[in-house]
C-alpha cells in the first residue's frame, strides 16, 4: 500500500516538469514585464521570489531524472 501510494506521488510530481516550467517561466516573464511598466506590489514580489524557486527547484529535479 505505501509503495503505491509513494509510486502515485511520484508519477504525479515528476511527470510533465518541461511544460510545468515553461509555464513558470511564462509567469515569471508577465511578472518581470509588469515591474519594468511599474512597480510591483508586495504580493507580486512575493509571488515572483517563489515561481523563481519553483523554477530552480523542478529544473534541479528534472535535471536528476534526466541524468
Amino acid at each position: 500500500m505505501i509503495k503505491l501510494a509513494l509510486k502515485d506521488w511520484y508519477t504525479a510530481h515528476t511527470q510533465n516538469l518541461p511544460s510545468r516550467i515553461e509555464s513558470l517561466k511564462g509567469r515569471l516573464s508577465a511578472l518581470d514585464q509588469k515591474g519594468e511598466e511599474e512597480n510591483l506590489s508586495e504580493a507580486e514580489l512575493v509571488e515572483l521570489h517563489g515561481v523563481m524557486s519553483d523554477i530552480h527547484s523542478l529544473s534541479r529535479l528534472n535535471a536528476s531524472i534526466c541524468w
